[in-house]
């Protein structure tokens, strides 16, 4: 693999023109089909397999045009202090509302709260409920217009007026917090090269391919039925593996042009060697985000698969646009040393020539210092290599201080609570939060959370009887407050059911009512031939929760599974891949113990802009399973490659720790904090979805690459010493050699022609490939 990565980084370089214009082109085209593209809407949310989704097809199906997964809004009135609803000016007032809120050509039905009874005991709150046609993310702004309007102009007859339900639905916003994430990676490419012009081809790559990547998903939005958060989330993990991935083959790039070599060649040997690293990389990251396809939920598929495809695009533009670049640039992109530092000294020092000579001299062909002994080479070692040499003495102390530290942070898991966000969950200034809590004063505060009961009742000899007996049985539940009587469709094989559950609809209790409710259909089914199912928003989380949860197991045994044997072939070694999946473990807990911590518990939340606590999204941890193995192994791969390098060339075990540590820890640094900026900065968005995904990100990335890989692997790496790098002989000679090192560039001289070889012709071929 080197060897062609090695042809193809020249051969970007030498054709740098029409690298550049097929990006350019690339980006182009993406954009123009994106511009003209309808805008992204709400992906259709549907749960194969799970009884919910059975309901919501069977109401479909035998309640033709009654939109039962269409958009909902609660307009919910309330009188002013000492009136009722019933008094003639606020009757009247509503009624005007609800003659206009029916109105619309997406409207479907708009409910009279003095018909349906809609009235609080104390007769001070009321409410009307309005059916849409489509989702709530894809009903048009004239309709939103108007439902905001409506409830306007009765606000100035004197009610208190608010909206809940999904009709008022917006595209989440990141905020400008994303910016300032782009801006501190910005600041820390320009101190970890000392030059502008190195510092930004990473940011411009970047940004190249999540401008190609977004467009393309903005462009076939409605083709393939994607949402709005599928953008967000391919643009938070292709800005941030598109700089890092970038960061890593310019970084290799300035250190073999730091040993002399020409121009064309550290560019083909930077691409050979980090390349490598990076394609393995984006590898794992892709079947990590690929793989969320097991848990069969569409939208998550999706949301996956487009990511991966960003990450492809990422790696693809590293391994062409930037050797691309490098030849444009020309002079301006520096040896590493001779404007930064590469052992020591200020980042725009000159008083480093003398050094940076000793620097040169002291590095072999493949990156690696001579000499095995400590400090062989060095001018002043750096913070890296003294870190390792640290580590190195100390193993076992770091190992345990370290699993102490991630244990310590990943105590508030235990507590975890999932669920989906409502109502309840928005900031108390919305219009959203303060009618949910204008419906629990006055109705209760399972009112919020109404389940749906499809009967099917094909089956039964007397459908009205069986329906009649469907309710009384719900009735005889506890935390019910109400059943509604059942409303049959034309045919009268089919009847719809709703109830009220007496708790919240997040609470444990409703949860429990759900499944008696479901276990009551058995002996309902038996006896009276009615096949119930529960469905409704509430029902529906509690199936997504279940079905992410049945998931979790399969889903990280596949991806897992998978990339150890990924890092089986790249690392040649048992005990490496095994050591970096269980520090992956070990951070992704820590890191959903911070979430709790943030987002459950409430800790630091008036800091990060989380003004409700709740439960932990559904589906977080099997996201961040996802996401964050896969960037753990990036690190894994940038860091324990330079170990591995210097350990196949003779280094002892403890050395090629400190090695690797020596050319690899300053930017393995630099890349997690990039992409602990990039991360954080969704943490601004409007979106609670969003912004939980924006911290646990930054927050494991941060325990793992601070943590696990510069603390736990190079302890546990010590420990082993020659151990670490065993592998079965039997399965050294079955896998394939990847050479990720770099071995077989070795013998190439500095026009790509292996050394000793005569033939013209072969020469010919490898000059020009």
């Amino acid at each position: 693999m080197a060897t062609f990565l090695y042809k193809l980084g020249r051969l970007a370089f030498r054709r740098r023109h029409f690298v550049a214009l097929i990006w350019v082109a690339l980006l182009t085209l993406a954009g123009v089909g994106a511009a003209n593209a309808p805008a992204a809407g709400s992906t259709s949310f549907s749960i194969p397999g799970t009884e919910a989704q059975r309901a919501f097809d069977l109401l479909e199906e035998r309640f033709p045009g009654s939109a039962a997964d269409g958009a909902t809004a609660r307009v919910v009135f309330q009188a002013p202090d000492g009136e009722k609803m019933a008094d003639p000016a606020n009757k009247a007032a509503v009624e005007k509302a609800v003659k206009d809120l029916g109105t619309g050509s997406e409207v479907v039905s708009a409910t009279d709260p003095f018909k349906s009874k809609s009235i609080s005991e104390d007769g001070s709150i009321a409410y009307s409920q309005v059916s849409y046609k489509v989702s709530g993310m894809e009903l048009k702004d004239a309709s939103k217009d108007a439902l905001e309007h409506t409830a306007q102009d009765a606000r100035d007859s004197g009610l208190t007026v608010e909206i809940g339900g999904d009709a008022l639905q917006a595209v989440p916003e990141t905020g400008s917090t994303e910016i300032i994430g782009i801006a501190v990676a910005a600041v820390v490419l320009v101190i970890t090269f000392g030059s502008l012009v190195s510092a930004g081809l990473p940011l411009l790559t970047a940004l190249i391919g999540v401008g190609i990547g977004v467009s393309s998903i903005g462009a076939l939005a409605n083709v393939l039925d994607l949402g709005s958060t599928t953008s967000i989330l391919a643009m938070m993990i292709g800005l941030a593996v598109g700089i890092d991935y970038a960061l890593f083959i310019v970084s290799r790039y300035r250190a073999e042009l730091a040993e002399g070599r020409e121009r064309e060649d550290a560019a083909g040997r930077a691409v050979g060697t980090a390349g490598s690293a990076v394609v393995f990389a984006g590898l794992t990251v892709v079947i990590a985000l690929v793989g969320l396809s097991v848990v069969n939920i569409p939208m998550l598929t999706k949301m996956g698969i487009a990511a991966a495809s960003t990450v492809v695009i990422a790696v693809l533009i590293a391994l062409t646009m930037i050797p691309a670049l490098l030849g444009y640039a020309g002079k301006r992109v520096r040896p590493m040393g001779a404007k930064g530092k590469l052992a020591g000294g200020k980042i725009f020092g000159r008083g480093r020539k003398n050094a940076d000579a000793a620097d040169a001299a002291a590095v072999t062909a493949t990156g690696t210092r001579a000499g095995s002994g400590p400090g062989a080479g060095e001018g002043k070692p750096n913070m890296g290599t003294r870190w390792a040499r640290f580590v190195v003495r100390r193993p076992l102390a770091v190992l345990l201080f370290g699993v102490v530290a991630l244990g310590a942070a990943a105590v508030p898991a235990t507590s975890l609570e999932l669920g989906l966000p409502d109502d309840g969950s928005q900031p108390v200034s919305t219009t959203q939060r303060q009618a949910y809590d204008l419906l629990s004063e006055g109705f209760g505060p399972g009112f919020n959370g109404p389940l749906m009961i499809a009967s099917d009742l094909k089956g039964a000899a007397d459908p009205k009887a069986a329906a009649d007996e469907v309710v009384a049985t719900i009735k005889g539940l506890d935390d019910v407050v109400s059943v509604s009587p059942p409303v049959f469709n034309k045919a009268e094989d089919a009847a719809m059911i709703t109830v009220i559950p007496d708790s919240k609809p997040s609470s444990v209790t409703t949860e429990d009512l759900v499944h008696s409710i479901r276990d009551a259909g058995g002996t309902l089914k038996a006896e009276q031939g009615a096949d119930i199912m529960v469905t409704g928003s509430t029902a529906m989380n509690i199936d997504v929760s279940q079905k992410l949860n049945d998931a979790l197991v399969p889903y990280l045994a596949l991806v897992v599974g998978l990339a150890f044997l990924l890092l089986i072939v790249v690392f040649r070694s048992v005990l490496v891949p095994l050591k970096a999946a269980l520090g992956f473990l070990l951070s992704v807990l820590a890191a959903l113990g911070a979430v709790v911590a943030v987002f459950q518990w409430g800790w630091l939340g008036s800091l990060l802009g989380v003004e409700e606590t709740g439960p932990v999204m559904s589906m977080m941890p099997i996201f961040m399973v996802g996401v964050v193995f896969g960037l753990a192994m990036d690190y894994e791969v940038f860091l324990v490659t330079r170990m591995r390098e210097a350990y196949v060339h003779g280094e002892r075990p403890g050395q090629a720790i400190v090695t690797g540590f020596r050319h690899g820890a300053r930017v393995v640094s630099a890349a997690a904090v990039i992409m602990i900026a990039v991360f954080a900065g969704f943490i601004g968005s409007s979106e609670s979805m969003v912004k939980m995904i924006g911290f646990g990100l930054a927050i494991a990335v941060f325990f793992d690459a601070f943590v696990v890989r510069m603390a736990l692997v190079p302890a546990v790496l010590a420990l082993l010493g020659d151990k670490a790098w065993w592998l079965p002989k039997w399965l050294d000679r079955a896998l394939p050699n990847v050479d990720v090192e770099g071995e077989g560039l070795k013998d190439l001289d500095r026009d790509g022609v292996r050394t000793g070889q005569d033939d013209p012709d072969e020469k010919r071929e490898l000059v020009k490939v």
